[in-house]
């Protein structure tokens, strides 16, 4: 892709130095404060420390409040996500006349979320509740070398596909088919990053293999590929994002016409 390198956007939320949530002070009831008040009197300790923060939290606490440490490679690529997701978002402000900007959150290993805490094992997501896309970089080393999906637009596609859900959000087609057939909804977001990709080659940013890129990263992460890679049996039943070929299909069909209304998935 034609991109250059050149800061952080104002729509990025960098928490990889926040310890991953775990330094927040847990809130007791009445009832709760009385059993611990008879604990402490009992064994002659303090059991409001578990509870208090200042029995082992001030070491998160520091984790929070410390510089992120991070390598010349790992700041580049920061500076690449926040260019696709500029991007992106630029293109469905054109798209949407009442388009929302969603913030994406950076972090390492484990996050809390509006949605429920998370490891870096699950993989980016969007959280409708906050609106943000969570990601853990180390995640674009799994599509590189796990799933054989190289390059920048492999990456971009990443980006393009969880803010397709917010674009999702944003419609009501989240709260009105999210729960009932997750496969048209992510079959849905690949199409939606097809259209970013769309503009990207209306504006002469996509370079030669890009598009080959996006759709190898499209196949990488189909279920039945996913399934085959852990050994076990296809089972289309048991689909949560769609076939390899049929991300590719979708995606693809938004990459040509660049048209919200070719991307109904639940016809």
């Amino acid at each position: 892709m034609r991109w250059t390198p050149g800061g952080v956007s104002s729509d990025v939320e960098d928490r990889r130095g926040s310890g991953g949530g775990f330094g927040r002070t847990p809130q007791i009831g009445c009832g709760g404060a009385v059993v611990l008040l008879v604990l402490s009197l009992i064994f002659g300790k303090n059991f409001f420390t578990l509870v208090d923060g200042s029995g082992g939290g001030s070491q998160n606490t520091r984790a929070q409040t410390e510089t992120v440490a991070e390598s010349p490679e790992e700041r580049r690529e920061v500076e690449f996500v926040s260019f696709v997701l500029d991007d992106a978002q630029a293109t469905w402000e054109q798209q949407l006349p009442r388009y929302r900007h969603a913030k994406l959150v950076l972090f390492r290993d484990s996050i809390d979320s509006a949605c429920g805490y998370a490891e870096a094992a699950t993989g980016p997501f969007y959280c409708p509740a906050d609106e943000k896309v969570y990601i853990d970089l180390s995640f674009y080393d799994e599509l590189h070398q796990r799933f054989g999906a190289p390059g920048d637009f492999a990456e971009a596609y990443v980006i393009a596909h969880e803010i397709g859900h917010h674009v999702q959000n944003l419609q009501g087609i989240t709260s009105e088919h999210g729960k009932g057939d997750s496969v048209a909804v992510e079959l849905q977001a690949d199409c939606y990053a097809g259209i970013w990709a769309h503009s990207t080659q209306q504006r002469n940013v996509l370079e030669s293999g890009d598009a080959e890129e996006g759709i190898d990263a499209a196949a990488a992460v189909g279920d039945d590929r996913l399934q085959r890679a852990a050994g076990r049996r296809v089972n289309p039943d048991s689909f949560t994002h769609g076939s390899s070929a049929q991300r590719v299909q979708w995606f693809q069909r938004g990459f040509e016409s660049g048209r919200i209304e070719d991307c109904d998935t639940f016809r």
